[in-house]
């Protein structure tokens, strides 16, 4: 679950940045200028990113590229009052020197810094199946993985009857195509395409 903090009008991005509370073990979010509180995310859902985030970095020091995976980094949209704190981020480090809000917020806004944004499912479920989705691809970032490992998505997404599924958008022709993984279905990642994973060892990361 999210909650929009009462607030009587809406905020800009900078205001969003000058406003957020520091130390407080708390994630907060902008979404169109609305301040969203991020709930306390369940132990399951902490041991699948904590996997991926994980395996990526395993995968990204054998190939020795400049990439890392931040505590806590925003993701803003551009020309919007937005700003996403995602469940993993992988970053370029070799372009966030053309990050104007790098040093002063920790936040990146170009797709050439983002070679990789990964989003696990929880409750609030629409903001990763719409609101993202539609931001990152108009971001032109070039992969997003939707791993909705309990099945909580709507039929169209993931399809009838209902169960864990791993979306992996692959940006072709500044447009996000799908490709999805269920059960023991080897993934592909379009970043690294040796990533030796299946559906069901990202989903039973949480046993």
């Amino acid at each position: 679950m999210t909650q929009t903090l009462p607030t009587q009008t809406l905020v800009t991005f900078e205001e969003f940045i000058e406003w957020l509370p520091e130390n407080t073990g708390k994630r907060y979010e902008l979404h169109d200028g609305v301040i969203i509180e991020m709930s306390q995310p369940t132990g399951e859902h902490e041991q699948v990113v904590g996997f991926l985030a994980g395996e990526i970095t395993l995968e990204y020091r054998r190939l020795k590229l400049p990439y890392f995976i931040p505590k806590t980094a925003l993701v803003k949209p551009s020309k919007k009052p937005s700003g996403y704190s995602p469940d993993v981020v992988l970053l370029n480090t070799s372009n966030l020197q053309n990050e104007t809000l790098w040093k002063k917020a920790s936040t990146v806004s170009e797709s050439d810094s983002i070679p990789l944004v990964m989003e696990v499912v929880s409750t609030n479920w629409e903001d990763d199946y719409y609101t993202k989705l539609g931001n990152y691809e108009a971001m032109k970032i070039p992969e997003y993985w939707i791993v909705d490992y309990l099945g909580l998505g709507a039929k169209k997404f993931i399809g009838n009857p209902k169960q864990p599924t791993l979306s992996i958008h692959r940006l072709v022709d500044n447009e996000y195509q799908v490709a999805q993984f269920r059960g023991e279905d080897r993934i592909v990642s379009p970043t690294f395409p040796d990533l030796n994973l299946t559906a069901n060892q990202i989903f039973s990361a949480k046993l």
